[in-house]
């Protein structure tokens, strides 16, 4: 299964956007919405997975409230799943991806809710750009995801999602990364030259944001590094930037714990 996505400043560009991929012949199990919670004390009837975790009912209610406007303009059947996402915060999510969702929960419990946007959206997506829809989410942006085998309907598809006005995932990466490296540049060693080094520095920086490492530190996660990254692990650099990316991930989790409650 072949898939593209788009990173929409405007959730009604996004809403518009999946209503024409469906004129285009994708069903609903190929299409999926991720629109990011917003804690607005209203809520609406829309019908949800049972994939919430115990002690969610304000996020969750705040979630639907985000959704007005939304579930009306989207076709009859489409399923909707709210659910907390740590290092992220409440996601409401929409079509294909809600099953997947709420199947990891459902077979690990409760605690597989922080995982779950990572694994679900491992099928013909990168791991490596995973962390990118999670900071999109952050910023209160909305993605919208399809998949399909047809190569014509891929294309169709993609255009769909420019014309719409979309970010595409390689942009958002570059975007996200220049507005860190200043401070990245900055941190680092003085006697060495930054520009020289950067390449390998990020490798290391977004190697440490990849889901399985998030948790871990460069000692912890030096197998898998050196597995993966066999010609660069040992780099001063690389370990470097890794540490840094730790430092960024863990920050970035406890930011949303503080946002979310969920560290009280």
């Amino acid at each position: 299964m072949k898939t593209a996505s788009g990173i929409f400043s405007s959730r009604s560009a996004a809403e518009k956007a999946m209503r024409e991929l469906l004129g285009l012949g994708l069903t609903e199990d190929q299409i999926s919405l991720l629109v990011p919670g917003k804690q607005n004390g209203e809520q609406d009837t829309v019908a949800t997975e049972d994939g919430e975790q115990p002690g969610m009912g304000k996020v969750i209610g705040g979630v639907v409230g985000g959704a007005l406007g939304l579930s009306g303009g989207m076709p009859l059947g489409m399923v909707v799943s709210s659910l907390l996402f740590p290092g992220v915060g409440p996601v409401l999510a929409i079509g294909f991806l809600t099953a997947a969702i709420a199947g990891s929960i459902g077979a690990a419990g409760g605690a597989a809710a922080g995982g779950a946007l990572e694994y679900s959206l491992t099928e013909g997506l990168p791991r490596d750009e995973l962390y990118f829809y999670e900071d999109a989410l952050r910023q209160g942006r909305t993605i919208l995801i399809l998949r399909t085998e047809d190569d014509q309907q891929l294309e169709a598809g993609r255009k769909i999602l420019t014309d719409a006005g979309a970010e595409s995932i390689d942009a958002a990466r570059e975007k996200w990364w220049i507005g860190l490296r200043d401070a990245e540049a900055e941190s680092y060693d003085p006697s060495e030259n930054f520009l020289k080094v950067e390449s390998t520095y990020r490798k290391g920086f977004e190697a440490a944001l990849d889901p399985s490492n998030r948790s871990r530190s460069y000692t912890e996660a030096r197998n898998d590094l050196k597995s993966h990254f066999p010609n660069l692990w040992e780099a001063h650099e690389f370990r470097a930037g890794y540490e840094r990316g730790h430092q960024h991930a863990q920050t970035r989790l406890r930011q949303s714990e503080i946002n979310t409650g969920a560290g009280t």
